[in-house]
């Protein structure tokens, strides 16, 4: 049996008749078996507390601690009552058997309600895994701490430090579906304990050596993209959100990510141990579900590495793109123009036919428009051919290349006052050049035909990836309807690419016309 056939049979049996907690329940057996304490935010009555029991039983013989903590809850309660005999000698000595420090597996609920004293002292154990007995430092057996609450602790209370020792944050919600909620009101209650066969109840000494295996699993560049992202979101949106992740948090993140990826029988994370961030990140009710679409989203984003880059080659394309439409073709209207000195002028042949009788010759004019003026609304003078204005004109182009004359002779009163010019244009933008470098565009197009053949190579690569990579995407931390967010990632990228090689097709063919 594979390891990951084995974790999967798990958390089926340990599964068993809690509806719709199957994920939840999968998340927390990883964080027990990874070493990291979760945190179960959600309303009383959910099964935080059975969910706790059950990734206990996925282990062989534990040793289990429950406690209700509440404001009045004393340390005896937790850490066990201090030993008469001990005091006798003058010993401050607690008997810890049956209590926390002696716990495999613990569950705390209403974690929050609890004093400062009891939470410091929880906080020592998690962080350093002992706990001072008097005058000796015991070390404590303490794989999973697993606590509730229907809260998320307020700030500026001296909680920050605790809560950000739960690396794993889920939310637990009350039965959604009708049939599962109509199963549970018409079954036996659900048992605590739930007897695993003997072959697939983790032990101690696998504990022990998966904990130093998953330190030689790595992480794959995918998911470090990934996580540069998501941290560059959190920031760019941290007014937004007030979303902190700590150094610390990050190193048990990818911790859990690297065990997720050694209980599927990898060497290397994949985009789906990348799903798991989003119950690591998130830090109150209010920004669980934008933290869930930062992750989804960068998950997304970020398709297979490669040695091949796409974004560079995008680049270079662009780059010989602009070159061959600037070699092969005219980028913008050219227009018939006269040079006089060191600028471009119009030179326009104005008539102002006769109101009345058309038959009558018009007038006419010779004068020169600065070509300067054609992009522009501004209002001008016109030049004779000595680049005298012509103040009894008023030129005005309309920014889309005609020109409104206006005479301003009051006394020729017979003839029309305004003519239009329109400039003739020699080369529309886009037209084929004449004079084109041969050498250049051969080369052109020879730097544009090995751009496809390194995306062809690069696109053979993802699809032999693609193939292979759906399988292992498999995981029984995560439910299959979100393993569909990092297909998206791949089929985007898939696509880019071939647009990219058609995109070089289109170049190409430009270069042969």
């Amino acid at each position: 049996m594979s390891l990951q056939a084995r974790i999967k049979n798990i958390v089926e049996h340990i599964s068993t008749g809690m509806h719709e907690r199957e994920d939840i329940i999968s998340i927390s057996l990883l964080g027990a078996l990874s070493n990291q304490n979760t945190f179960l935010f959600g309303s009383p009555g959910t099964a935080k507390s059975l969910i706790s029991r059950r990734i206990a039983c996925a282990f062989k013989e534990p040793a289990y601690f429950e406690y209700l903590m509440n404001r009045f809850s004393t340390p005896e309660e937790l850490f066990g009552p201090v030993s008469i005999k001990a005091l006798k000698e003058d010993k401050y000595t607690r008997k810890t058997s049956n209590y926390l420090p002696k716990a495999e597996f613990a569950f705390l609920d209403e974690i929050w309600k609890s004093s400062p004293a009891i939470l410091n002292s929880l906080l020592t154990m998690i962080n350093e895994k002992t706990f001072k007995n008097g005058d000796v430092i015991e070390n404590t057996p303490l794989k999973a701490l697993i606590v509730a609450s229907n809260e998320t602790p307020e700030g500026n209370q001296g909680l920050d430090a605790l809560y950000d020792r739960f690396i794993i944050r889920l939310m637990v919600a009350p039965i959604a579906r009708k049939d599962n909620f109509e199963n549970l009101i018409n079954g036996k209650p659900t048992q605590a304990n739930i007897k695993l066969p003997s072959k697939i109840a983790v032990s101690q000494n696998e504990w022990n050596s998966w904990r130093k295996k998953i330190d030689t699993v790595c992480l794959s560049k995918e998911t470090l993209l990934i996580i540069h992202a998501i941290r560059k979101s959190l920031s760019e949106q941290f007014e937004e959100l007030g979303v902190y992740v700590s150094d610390r948090r990050w190193q048990k993140a990818a911790q859990l990510l690297k065990a997720s990826a050694f209980f599927n029988d990898r060497k290397e994370t994949n985009h789906s141990d990348a799903l798991l961030l989003s119950h690591c990140i998130w830090t109150t009710a209010d920004n669980h579900e934008p933290v869930i679409k930062i992750v989804h989203d960068a998950i997304k984003a970020v398709g297979f590495t490669s040695d091949i880059s796409l974004e560079e080659l995008d680049k270079e394309k662009e780059s010989l793109d602009k070159e061959i439409h600037k070699e092969l073709f005219f980028r913008n209207d050219v227009y018939k123009t006269e040079k006089i000195g060191n600028k471009k002028y119009f030179k326009a042949i104005l008539e102002f036919k006769h109101k009345h009788h058309r038959t009558i010759n018009t007038e006419k004019e010779i004068v020169f428009l600065p070509y300067s003026n054609l992009k522009t609304t501004d209002t001008f003078f016109p030049l004779d051919n000595n680049l005298n204005e012509l103040s009894h004109f008023d030129c005005t182009f309309n920014g889309q290349g005609s020109c409104k004359i206006e005479n301003l002779k009051t006394y020729n009163y017979a003839y029309e006052d305004t003519v239009t010019f329109t400039p003739t244009i020699l080369f529309h933008k886009g037209d084929k050049k004449d004079d084109i470098n041969t050498r250049l565009i051969d080369s052109l197009n020879g730097s544009v035909i090995e751009i496809r053949k390194k995306l062809m190579v690069l696109l053979k690569n993802c699809q032999d990836k693609n193939n292979e990579y759906k399988a292992q995407l498999a995981s029984p931390f995560i439910n299959e309807e979100l393993l569909k967010i990092p297909l998206v990632a791949i089929e985007n990228q898939l696509k880019n690419i071939e647009l990219s090689i058609k995109d070089c097709q289109r170049l190409e063919v430009l270069c042969s016309v």
